[in-house]
């Protein structure tokens, strides 16, 4: 009972920060750890134990398949050598410089232990990078590289992870056992989350005219993917990922629009909650295990977990730059000859915003927390609390010191938000879309209508070609002409919005006087919604179609 109203409290927490996060000038996964710290100090709360269990089972699953649903394939494929070098030969990496640095520089570190810490702290975390990088307006590469890297290297580390322990509890590693298990691992996820995302598009296809029931099978799908790899002894992490991927590239032939406008809604707020609930408890463990080392060594431990921390950073900041310049990694193959090997020329600003975005964290501690406590002949597991302690000081140190500077990196390195090429390749789509339809108004037209509809519906898209193919040829409005068409198409959707403002009253005076039922009034206020987000997205700002 005390757990669960612990969990209100942090919700309601959550809640209260999230309307104020915009003034406060911090990311928002460092205002969360760092709210759940002062909470975990405060003594009238009790302490709550996170269960690695549910973090790897009740947490990882939704966020990782929440990711690859907004991830698109074709950019993951396009950048696949980068993420993949990161993915798995940087994690690798990272295990054995941590290995080399917490068996040298830490007294009682043994090489099966370094390996553990090591293969801890080397995956960053999907839920931080993407959450700090959310609308920096990064360039599309890089954004693409960071997601991609930390939707695969969970799987990595947590193999690496499996070994390192199991090299604590035998005292010997085999170097080609582990490599084998990585490849069989990693091949069985891949394959249980296809088996998963076939079925789950069958069973999507089957189902019609249900957003709830649909709704609900989504969000049972990353589960299902996790738990089927995890009876199979692959990764479960993969396997959501694949599963997400597969779905993600079948979802607009199998959903109807009700059920992606519901599922939007339903995962925007569970991925919220998830979020802020595992920065939240992070930060509420943190107070837990100061308390075991303010007795001895506190200055001398975080030291340690200093140094382990830098090593941490820098070793991703050289494998990223070598990589970037090396033309076997970092740079995309020719698909055609006399092609450019790059579509963009490699930036060592962009190069260097990868390299800075390494931050560790719910994967990181989730890990730590499932170390055993005793080992096969009874005797507790060695350095266990030294290592969980070493795992917290890397995660806020890379949370807070390179979370909260990216921003300032950015605008040090003069770093332009990319947005305009975005709206660019929007107004770019919008302009190809209407020019196909009017060639299927005007030839393939299924249905017969009278001549004069006909010529309305052909003038309302004629009128946007010639805007949006004005606009595409000039790159801006220079013309008068095109001004007042602006205004004029400003002012008709605002005021179609004001129509639909007094729509809404009346269906509210209807539902309240009881002059139509409840049924009738829910269906109309569902086309509003509809209208009403269609004519939202197509607002103009700035001059420019959106």
């Amino acid at each position: 009972m005390d757990n669960f109203v612990v969990v209100i409290f942090i919700i309601t927490t959550l809640i209260i920060l999230s309307a104020f996060s915009n003034k406060i000038k911090l990311p928002y996964p460092i205002l969360l750890l760092a709210v759940g710290i002062v909470i975990g100090f405060v003594p009238f709360i009790p302490s709550v134990e996170l269960d690695p269990e549910i973090v790897f089972l009740i947490f990882l699953p939704p966020i990782l398949y929440d990711a690859s649903l907004k991830t698109s394939w074709l950019e993951f494929k396009k950048e696949i050598r980068p993420i993949s070098t990161l993915a798995i030969s940087l994690v690798f990496c990272t295990t054995i410089a941590v290995a080399f640095a917490a068996h040298y520089f830490i007294p009682g570190f043994s090489w099966p232990m370094a390996f553990v810490l090591g293969a801890i702290v080397s995956p960053p975390d999907a839920v931080a990078a993407t959450s700090i990088t959310k609308g920096m307006g990064l360039n599309r590469r890089v954004i693409t590289i960071i997601e991609g890297e930390s939707l695969v290297n969970d799987a990595s580390a947590l193999i690496a992870y499996r070994y390192a322990v199991a090299a604590v509890f035998t005292g010997t590693f085999v170097f080609w056992k582990a490599w084998l298990g990585f490849l069989q691992v990693g091949v069985g996820g891949v394959l249980a989350g296809l088996s998963v995302g076939f079925i789950m598009v069958l069973a999507h296809k089957k189902i019609t005219d249900n957003p709830i029931v649909e709704t609900t099978l989504s969000l049972l799908t990353p589960f299902i993917a996790y738990i089927v790899a995890e009876g199979l002894h692959s990764s479960g992490v993969l396997a959501v990922v694949t599963a997400g991927f597969f779905i993600s590239w079948h979802s607009r032939e199998i959903m109807t629009f009700q059920t992606r406008l519901q599922n939007n809604i339903v995962w925007e707020t569970v991925i919220f909650v998830l979020n802020g609930l595992v920065f939240i408890f992070m930060g509420l463990q943190i107070p837990t295990v100061i308390g075991r080392f303010k007795e001895h060594g506190f200055l001398q431990m975080l030291a340690y977990g200093l140094i382990i921390s830098v090593v941490t950073i820098l070793i991703r900041i050289i494998w990223v730059f070598i990589g970037a310049y090396h033309p076997r990694i970092f740079k995309r193959k020719r698909n055609k000859p006399g092609a450019d090997v790059d579509e963009e020329p490699v930036s060592w600003k962009n190069v260097l915003l990868v390299g800075w975005t390494g931050t560790r964290g719910v994967v990181s501690l989730a890990t730590a927390l499932a170390l055993p406590l005793f080992l096969s002949n009874g005797l507790a597991f060695p350095l266990r609390d030294h290592i969980l302690f070493f795992t917290f000081v890397v995660i806020l140190v890379t949370l807070v010191v390179q979370g909260s500077t990216l921003p300032l990196l950015v605008r040090t390195l003069g770093i332009k938000r990319e947005t305009h090429l975005q709206k660019r390749e929007d107004k770019d789509l919008q302009l190809m879309l209407t020019e196909n339809i009017l060639q299927f108004i005007t030839s393939d037209f299924p249905i017969e209508l009278d001549d004069k509809v006909m010529e309305q519906i052909r003038k309302g898209y004629q009128s946007s070609f010639n805007l949006l193919s004005k606009n595409k040829s000039a790159g801006r409005y220079e013309n008068q002409n095109d001004v007042a068409q602006i205004n004029l198409l400003r002012q008709m959707m605002s005021g179609q919005l004001e129509i639909i403002k007094y729509k809404r009253e009346l269906l509210l005076k209807f539902q309240k006087e009881g002059t139509f039922n409840e049924e009738s009034i829910g269906k109309a206020e569902l086309e509003l919604d509809i209208e009403e987000l269609r004519i939202s997205n197509m607002k103009l700002k700035r001059g420019e179609v959106l």
